[in-house]
């Protein structure tokens, strides 16, 4: 009996110390996760259903709602910040297809860069065009992207890309929905940042004073 009591004495330590690592384990499974949930949120709003298709078409819209405003004072605002973006650094060719001041419409194609990487030695960019569009009611307005395109590597070796075919959910998201692909997811999380500062800045304008 004594020399079982010895022996049991001697076990303890290795014991508790067998009870301290499993508890331990589950601790770091649970940093691996938060830190795996951390990474999926930094990219949930470039994931699935960041890019949605309208008739098999990559379409972005947006109603912006301008409470008190007439539907004129809007197309006056939404063109001439259209005008203004014609001009801006980043554009290459840009231009009016209408401007329906009847009906308080319009369209416009605008050609510019998206610059992924810009340092001394490396200038990693697209040509990006798509059209713009927006229709003013009283009260609010309809702000759309579509017919997105790209040129990528021009002077070395041209590649043309629609939207369609390379920033799509299919094509620039991973099977398990958890992160982009490297070369077109680039492409889809430069677009719709741009679009979300378009959109925002229509918004912030409709809607002063």
């Amino acid at each position: 009996m004594r020399k079982l009591m010895m022996l049991l004495l001697a076990l303890a330590p290795m014991v508790l110390w067998a009870q301290d690592n499993t508890w331990e384990r589950p601790d770091e499974e649970e940093v691996e996760v938060k830190e795996k949930k951390g990474k999926f949120i930094k990219d949930q709003k470039y994931l699935q259903g960041a890019v949605p298709m309208v008739n098999g078409k990559v379409v972005f819209s947006k109603h912006i709602n301008a409470p008190g405003k007439k539907a004129g004072q809007l197309y006056a605002i939404a063109k001439e910040y259209m005008e203004k973006m014609q001009k801006e650094k980043n554009q290459i060719s840009s231009k009016f297809i209408t401007t329906d001041s009847v009906n308080n419409q319009i369209t416009g194609v605008y050609e510019e860069w998206l610059v992924f990487k810009k340092t001394a030695i490396v200038l990693d960019r697209t040509r990006f065009t798509y059209a713009l569009e927006v229709a003013c009611q009283d009260g609010g307005a309809d702000i759309q992207i579509s017919h997105i395109r790209y040129l990528y590597d021009e002077e070395r070796q041209p590649q043309r890309f629609t939207a369609e075919e390379w920033i799509s959910d299919k094509e620039a998201v991973n099977k398990k929905n958890t992160k982009l692909l490297p070369l077109s997811g680039k492409f889809r999380r430069k677009t719709i940042d741009r679009k979300d500062f378009l959109f925002n800045k229509f918004e912030s304008l409709l809607n002063e004073h």
